[in-house]
């Protein structure tokens, strides 16, 4: 055991992949807790931050930025049941998502979520049926707009031209009779959300500006109460060479100048910033271990026992050419580099590569590296069955204890919702029921 080797808390990254096993995500609950806190530090205290769960739906997780005060943002039936069971209050849940069902709409109006957020009028028509079908007292809703102008600053643009989320405004202007025509549906508000990794603050800034702008004026002209505005987040982590951090005190200065006088106007809007990435990327690790280390035509590779289907963003998706999340050798970490390294994992594909000839300390096989600001949109959005490797395990370190807080899935688990056919007697049995676990 290297002296010199990376500690969570204290606790030495080998003595973790000894006990939880390698591949391996790693939260340390001190860097939650600090970057939630310095985030509400800045905002404005009119501002109330809500956890969108789909960056990270661990609910341990989830529990922790609840008991810092964090609402919930949440898009599927599960996210629901995940923030309600982590002990957010159901008037500090939101539900929004393009494409919701019918169950999932019952399940928010039996929960008595603050707000389900309807993105399209047709989708506001059928809550209002479902309510009085059911029989129960008026449910509350947002309405999600698209607005007119463009975005600025943003990774990835969720609104402000033809999308599958929200209401365009001249849809919504028209729909005006529909609206008046709510009979168990309470307009409580809207919502809108630009985009995401937002790195400058000034681009921030501005899109909030534009969102309460629009608020105010739909307000007027549809006759919707200010009651709450949703004017998203999307605040970025610095993940690539030649990214700077967001500037949190101009930020929330920013925000403050934007946010006062619209809360003097309305002073009973509640006003939610919704962040998922930002809450949690910085607090993760993904944890892998080399296997092998070879060359081939004169480049060195690391192969390690994970990769893309644990973390699909390393692959940089959407981006021209490959750039690499930061990345260290854990056992090694002080110790100069000694060449450049490619790290893939152990996929039969060529895009299996989450680090691209980044520097690293001299690596054997047995080592282990670990891909930084990993705390978002890692098991959860990567294709962890291919090749049926399946999810590895995730670890919560708090308060110098490591927590297991999902368990890797196993053999069994991975066979036992298939169906076995066989093809002479024609009877389907449970491939995973003699399986050993």
């Amino acid at each position: 055991m290297s002296t010199g080797e990376t500690r969570f808390q204290g606790i030495a990254i080998t003595e973790l992949a000894e006990q939880f096993g390698t591949p391996l995500f790693v939260y340390d609950g001190e860097v939650l807790e600090r970057t939630f806190r310095d985030l509400r530090a800045a905002l404005p205290a009119e501002v109330d931050v809500f956890f969108s769960l789909k960056a990270n739906p661990n609910i341990s997780v989830c529990a922790l930025l609840r008991s810092l005060g964090a609402g919930a943002e949440v898009s599927s039936h599960v996210e629901l049941v995940t923030a309600l069971r982590a002990g957010v209050a159901p008037q500090d849940v939101i539900f929004l998502g393009p494409g919701k069902d019918a169950a999932e709409l019952a399940a928010c109006v039996e929960a008595g979520i603050h707000a389900v957020v309807c993105e399209s009028v047709e989708e506001l028509l059928q809550l209002d049926e479902l309510v009085a079908a059911a029989g129960t007292g008026p449910c509350r809703a947002m309405l999600r707009i698209n607005p007119d102008f463009a975005t600025k600053g943003s990774g990835l643009a969720m609104g402000g031209k033809p999308r599958q989320f929200g209401i365009d405004l001249d849809v919504l202007r028209a729909a005006r009779p529909a609206l008046a025509g709510l009979r168990h549906v309470e307009l409580t508000g809207l919502h809108a959300y630009m985009g995401t990794r937002f790195l400058d603050h000034a681009d921030v800034v501005h899109n909030t500006r534009e969102i309460l702008a629009a608020a105010e004026r739909l307000s007027d002209e549809l006759g919707v109460p200010l009651g709450t505005v949703d004017f998203g987040g999307g605040l970025g982590v610095p993940y690539f060479d030649n990214e700077k951090e967001l500037d949190l005190a101009r930020l929330g200065a920013g925000l403050h100048e934007v946010v006062a006088p619209f809360a003097a106007r309305h002073p009973d809007c509640r006003l939610i910033m919704e962040l998922g990435r930002y809450l949690t990327a910085w607090a993760g690790t993904y944890v892998v271990r080399a296997r092998y280390v070879k060359q081939s035509k004169g480049e060195w590779f690391v192969v390690a026992d994970g990769g893309t289907n644990h973390h699909m963003a390393a692959v940089g998706v959407g981006s021209f050419v490959k750039r690499n999340f930061p990345i260290r050798h854990l056992g090694r970490p002080a110790e100069p580099a000694v060449r450049a390294y490619s790290v893939t994992g152990p996929l039969c594909t060529p895009n299996d590569v989450i680090a691209k000839k980044v520097e690293l300390p001299e690596v054997a096989p047995g080592d282990l590296l670990g891909v930084e600001r990993s705390g978002a949109y890692g098991p959860t959005a990567s294709p962890g069955l291919f090749l049926s490797h399946g999810y590895p395990a995730e670890v919560l370190v708090h308060r110098g204890t490591a927590h297991l807080v999902r368990e890797r899935d196993t053999l069994a688990d991975l066979l036992a919702k298939q169906r076995l056919v066989d093809p002479l007697a024609g009877a389907a049995t449970g491939a995973g029921a003699e399986v050993e676990r």
